[in-house]
């Protein structure tokens, strides 16, 4: 995940929760947001 860029880390995030893809997958790409510092650029989802 490191080859991806900032943004497209995010869309990525973003895709996979509306696709309901697997939490594993989901929390790698989080922890990949978290160490990256893009925190303040996710979208909350309620």
């Amino acid at each position: 995940m490191e080859y991806l860029s900032d943004e497209l880390l995010l869309e990525s995030y973003y895709k996979a929760n509306e696709l309901k893809l697997s939490p594993d997958f989901i929390y790698l790409i989080e922890k990949e947001i978290y160490r990256r510092n893009l925190t303040d650029k996710m979208k909350s989802y309620i």
